[in-house]
């Protein structure tokens, strides 16, 4: 085994730990520190970012893929609004959503996780922070965003849609607006949704601020409505660095 395959299988080994059981106090205390890192590290690299729109999706649809093409034009529009586009950094649909923020001069940023024989963070990304734990990423996806669009992806990107839809059912969010983009892709979630409707499970109201479209224009509007607008967000107030902080 080489030296790399070393540091992956250890790597693979320190992901398991953490959340594998009990191990001695000093173990789990160093495993706390190692998370107020990870905290430490997304709060220095994205508190001067702005408001963010966080774009989720498949990291496995190429360039000529519809839905690629669809996320870059996405990031173009919500670029030029004055939002900041944040992704998981990867590859897809993370990639062209960065890539259109770019194509504009807009902000392209990304919070993304170490794993394994992963891809590095794409190169549209003008910041970005690399994260050693899954729910410290998503934290820090959530913690700067006023809208969050939903693309084709797979049980990542549907655990990131049910993610927000919680946080704003329980009021541990604001009501920001979700757009699910792509209405055949997302017709089979939106029956299996309508049926914890018609069981009781979840009510109407839950679903109020989503919107299914097949539309890019929609879907900025829709963005800009229910959340620059509604929040009043000041989009030229942004925190600025600190030298003595070591923050440039």
């Amino acid at each position: 085994m080489n030296s790399e395959n070393i540091k992956n299988f250890s790597k693979k080994i320190q992901d398991k730990f953490f959340i594998e059981g009990p191990h001695t106090r000093t173990s789990e205390l160093w495993q706390i520190l190692k998370v107020m890192r990870d905290f430490l590290r997304g709060f220095r690299t994205l508190h001067f970012v702005g408001p963010c729109v966080t774009i989720f999706g498949s990291a496995r649809v190429e360039e000529d893929n519809e839905y690629y093409i669809q996320a870059r034009s996405l990031g173009r529009l919500v670029a030029e609004s004055g939002l900041t586009v944040m992704t998981g950094g990867g590859p897809g649909i993370m990639e062209a959503a960065n890539r259109g923020a770019q194509d504009v001069g807009g902000k392209s940023v990304a919070c993304s996780i170490n794993l394994p024989n992963e891809q590095k963070p794409n190169e549209y990304l003008d910041k970005w922070v690399s994260l050693e734990y899954f729910f410290v990423r998503k934290v820090m996806l959530f913690k700067y965003s006023y809208a969050f669009v939903v693309m084709p992806g797979g049980v990542g990107t549907m655990d990131e849609f049910f993610e927000a839809i919680t946080l704003i059912q329980t009021k541990k969010i604001l009501s920001f607006p979700i757009v699910l983009i792509g209405t055949e892709f997302f017709q089979p979630l939106l029956e299996l949704l309508q049926s914890m409707i018609d069981e009781g499970m979840i009510d109407k109201s839950d679903l109020g601020l989503i919107l299914v479209t097949d539309s890019i224009d929609e879907a900025v509007l829709h963005i800009e409505t229910h959340a620059t607008n509604r929040f009043g967000l000041d989009l030229k107030k942004i925190p600025k660095p600190s030298r003595i902080l070591g923050e440039v």
